[in-house]
């Protein structure tokens, strides 16, 4: 058997990485409701029950994807501002709306939240989006807390309430993207205004 047909034989340990990035991939692209397990088996080029023998079912393999996904976004976040970025530069560049526009499109990680929040009355999937947001607004608090530690926040906020200010307001680019008229301009108005009280500038 030559080197290029000889199959290469995943440790248990590759092979649920293998499939939770190509469950991110295909939830990202069309949604817990829509994805159908046999299409990520096929992504990784294995059997369907290879999937559910790895995750149990489609729920708990959501789940997994979504903590990854948000553990991501969070440790991002938190070690730029670790690494030296003032927070508000960090939250200017997050919120800006080109990248906002990228964050939330079909295949991002910001569609796949966007579908998770919409899945929140979900039996099965109930505590982990709840858990997922909690974690948002967690990591956003924080995030305040620094700021108002490097003098660049207003000290007055309530860490908390400004983070799931900061939370609604990306949860709710879905509806003004539909509905808000002139959006571009407007986004950027809205991202000024949040600064700026974020500021007190």
């Amino acid at each position: 058997m030559s080197e290029s047909t000889k199959r290469v034989r995943l440790t248990p340990a590759q092979r649920r990485e293998s499939i939770l990035t190509a469950a991110t991939e295909v939830f990202a692209e069309t949604g817990y409701q829509r994805t159908k397990v046999s299409v990520i088996a096929a992504r990784v080029g294995v059997s369907e029950p290879v999937v559910f023998q790895n995750f149990g079912t489609k729920a708990a393999l959501y789940q997994a994807v979504l903590d990854r996904a948000v553990s991501h976004v969070c440790t991002t976040l938190t070690e730029a501002v670790a690494a030296g970025q003032s927070v508000t530069d960090l939250l200017t560049g997050f919120l800006e709306p080109g990248h906002m526009a990228r964050f939330h499109s079909r295949g991002s990680l910001g569609f796949l939240f966007a579908d998770a929040f919409a899945l929140s009355g979900e039996p099965e999937l109930q505590e982990a989006v709840r858990a997922a947001h909690q974690r948002f607004a967690d990591t956003f608090a924080e995030l305040v807390r620094a700021g108002q530690r490097e003098g660049t926040l207003r000290t007055d906020l309530d860490p908390h309430a400004a983070a799931w200010w900061l939370l609604s307001l990306l949860h709710a680019r879905t509806f003004r993207a539909a509905f808000m008229p002139e959006q571009p301009g407007l986004e950027g108005q809205l991202v000024a205004m949040t600064l700026d009280t974020l500021t007190g500038h």
